[in-house]
């Protein structure tokens, strides 16, 4: 059972009491919320309430969420393209397309599945659906990802991760020609207000502190190709702040232009480089990857001049 606490804002005053705790968590849906409220789950100043009530400023709302059972996940015999590996972590370049863990909706074919078959042993942390994973790349977003095979080595990772002591860089290309050389993106993330399948960049005290630096490679007509640096790791981090500054990554489904010029399956973005304290051995160690070939592909098209019409 987890357990939240939060105490009403003055933005907040006078919504429904469903649609303000829906905002307060960033990731339970107004549907969730109710059915957490009809089995008296949600408190307001102690008391239960109706998902009717119209919340106040310091209004004191505690949150119990029922623990969800995760499924086991399955042995698949899927393709991975691994970098390194020895007893304690594994490191692989993800293919675009492939989910990291199971989920509502992608049940199998996953990351997890493909590990599962390569080895047995896998830390536990991340519970029965999450085997090793210490941190997840997009569906679409290809490149460089590390598994832990061990607890030690998972708690280890997850501290670096932590601390924002691991070195990611991306390279994507993005809408628009970014005028700047380089520079830093800033601004907090948490669920969007209205839609709870997307990310949006929210004032400071509604998300959490996300930073992103930016340096242009090249800039290839109404398209920029772009080297990208973490600081934080939020969720859609670099797809949210790139479309937030008006130059969303191409091809992105959920943050880009409906009608965008160049037809490219899935975001045209990958982690190239990941570089961490090893957990047993104490080394600095730093992998690379290259982009897949339809984004190289992709590359090639705009440095010979297309890119204003929908021809790719």
């Amino acid at each position: 059972m987890k357990k939240e606490l939060f105490t009403v804002s003055e933005d907040l005053s006078g919504l429904r009491l469903d649609l303000a705790v829906s905002r307060l968590s960033g990731e339970l849906t107004r549907a969730r919320v109710q059915k957490l409220l009809a089995e008296g789950l949600v408190l307001v100043n102690g008391a239960a309430c109706k998902p009717n009530y119209r919340v106040r400023p310091g209004d004191s709302i505690d949150i119990a969420i029922p623990s969800v059972r995760e499924a086991k996940a399955a042995a698949e015999e899927i393709e991975l393209d691994i970098l390194y590996e020895d007893n304690h972590i594994l490191v692989l370049n993800k293919q675009k397309g492939l989910v990291v863990h199971p989920a509502a909706g992608h049940k199998s074919g996953t990351l997890v599945n493909a590990l599962l078959h390569h080895c047995t042993d896998l830390s536990g942390i991340g519970g029965e659906a999450r085997p090793g994973i210490v941190h997840r790349l997009d569906k679409d977003t290809s490149g460089v990802l590390v598994v832990a095979k061990n607890d030690r080595a998972h708690l280890l990772l997850s501290q670096q991760f932590k601390e924002h002591s691991i070195t990611r860089e991306y390279v994507a290309i993005a809408h628009g020609s970014v005028s700047k050389a380089e520079g830093v993106i800033e601004g907090a993330i948490a669920r969007h207000p209205r839609d709870r399948k997307k990310m949006a960049v929210v004032p400071p005290a509604r998300g959490r502190h996300a930073v992103t630096h930016f340096f242009v490679l090249e800039r290839l007509g109404s398209y920029t190709f772009l080297r990208l640096r973490l600081e934080t790791g939020r969720t859609h981090q670099i797809r949210v702040h790139l479309a937030a500054v008006g130059h969303p990554v191409l091809g992105d489904p959920v943050y880009g232009p409906k009608k965008p010029h160049i037809k490219y399956a899935g975001q045209a973005l990958h982690a190239c480089l990941l570089g961490f304290i090893h957990p047993a051995n104490g080394e600095f160690m730093e992998f690379r990857s290259e982009p897949p070939q339809d984004f190289q592909n992709l590359l090639t098209f705009l440095r010979e001049g297309g890119g204003k019409v929908n021809e790719y």
